[in-house]
């Protein structure tokens, strides 16, 4: 019952508003079929297929609001969770930012279901995995990685008159290769809508080359390297800062676009001329539901334009505190690039360090979103435009923000997958100036 029709939910949401004595009353209905199977070791370990649905009601007397959640949908059932939301909204304690449901609205679909990814079976998950264990074997190597293909419906409603429904699929695919003796590896991270742009043997490919080219890696003294980071690495350290274009962190002092006094950085210039940040529900590489959480439709927002900040975005709440308008939070991530692949970028550096991946990131400062974290899976060194060596790993300390401002070169955009609680992205790679590595790590 994972995968409801538009017809379903629809009969499913008004059975449950005409259930509700309360003021307003909201539903949602989501489920989701997700295929799995992961290897190590050059050897599958697990596979399966997991179905879930369930529905959400949440009611109001007043700023008095209850939830609750089932995953049964007779008419028992039904009830049951009506009566519940409604017991806990009578014994709840005002909401002091209440906002009422919204009025009826109608939402412009995006393209994010694919149906030829829908058709993903075992066979097609094995094979994915098989090719990396394969040649991994041929090759002395060791593979270990995770393959999911996500088929999953969302449907909207409440007591206005507003519904939506929505159908999306997605896959993922992460490799690591090591070689036998543990002193090379290489990892890489691919993400799709649409399984037809999906190639597991490329994906396994650069994997196997980087493990094979990270053997030996020498020491670097640690210092400020001009680097070349592909988009995986980028991804982690730009989605930190996503947070502070929030409207309400940002007026109260609680972001990297908050000015003393109470005001925020909106028409600042802070990053490198070159940099443009937006977001696009309709985009199509990265498509995402029309609304957010809130059930508000979401809408292209220039984030960031010609490095100036251009947009913050408000919740229904703050946007009538301050006068603004309110519209759906950001659901992907999109920065303008080139042409330029990886390759370019390198070749056009004298001296540098190529990042492959980011990771154990943390945050040190939330007022700079100075962060901390390691790479890992083949770092290199690079010089007079060609990979000369690899390279030990380094802890860094730096801020995107900072990152943003010493932009040498831009990349060609690639997808880096997420899903509705954690963004889309389509990232460029980067040849950033002035990196700052603090220290070495043993760790390949």
């Amino acid at each position: 019952m994972s995968i409801l029709t538009q017809e379903q939910t629809k009969r499913i949401s008004d059975r449950v508003m005409s259930l509700s004595k309360a003021d307003e009353c909201i539903v949602s209905v989501e489920g989701s079929r997700i295929g799995n199977i992961r290897f190590a070791r050059n050897a599958v370990s697990t596979a399966g297929l997991a179905d879930d649905t369930q529905l959400q009601v949440q009611v109001a007397f007043g700023k008095r609001q209850g939830t609750a959640t089932i995953n049964e949908f007779d008419d028992k059932s039904l009830e049951r969770a009506v009566r519940r939301a409604e017991d806990l909204a009578r014994l709840a304690p005002e909401n002091p930012e209440f906002m009422p449901a919204i009025a009826r609205t109608g939402y412009k679909t995006s393209d994010t279901f694919v149906q030829r990814t829908a058709d993903i079976d075992p066979e097609y998950r094995a094979q994915a995995a098989a090719y990396a264990m394969e040649a991994c074997r041929k090759k002395g190597l060791v593979a270990s990685g995770f393959f999911t293909d996500r088929s999953s419906f969302e449907s909207i409603a409440n007591s206005n008159g507003v519904f939506g429904h929505q159908a999306a699929t997605s896959l993922d695919f992460t490799c690591t290769v090591r070689t036998e003796d543990g002193r090379g590896s290489g990892w890489v991270k691919r993400s799709a809508r649409d399984v037809a742009r999906f190639d597991p043997r490329e994906a396994a490919d650069v994997a196997i080359e980087k493990a094979l080219r990270s053997v030996d890696a020498r020491a670097l003294e640690p210092g400020r390297y001009t680097v070349v980071m592909e988009p995986a690495a980028t991804s982690d350290l730009i989605g930190a800062m996503l947070g502070g274009f929030n409207a309400r962190l940002a007026d109260e002092g609680r972001s990297f676009l908050s000015k003393k006094g109470g005001a925020n950085r909106l028409g600042d210039k802070l990053f490198d001329q070159q940099v443009n940040i937006w977001t696009d529900p309709w985009d199509k590489d990265v498509p995402v539901l029309p609304w957010d959480n809130g059930m508000m439709p979401r809408e292209r927002m220039q984030l960031v334009k010609d490095g100036r900040i251009n947009a913050l975005n408000y919740s229904r709440f703050w946007g009538q505190k301050k006068n603004q308008r309110a519209i759906g939070t950001a659901g992907n991530i999109i920065m303008a690039g080139t042409d330029k692949t990886t390759a370019d970028l390198i070749a056009s550096t004298k001296k540098g360090v190529l990042v492959t991946r980011t990771w154990y990131i943390r945050m040190v400062d939330p007022q700079s979103v100075l962060l901390t974290g390691l790479t890992r899976d083949g770092t290199f060194y690079i010089e007079n435009g060609k990979i000369k060596h690899p390279i030990k790993n380094f802890r860094f300390n730096e801020s995107p923000v900072t990152m943003l401002n010493n932009i040498e070169e831009i990349g060609k955009p690639v997808v880096i997958g997420g899903d509705e609680a954690n963004y889309s992205m389509l990232i460029p790679s980067m040849k950033i100036r002035d990196f700052n590595f603090t220290s070495l790590s043993d760790a390949v």
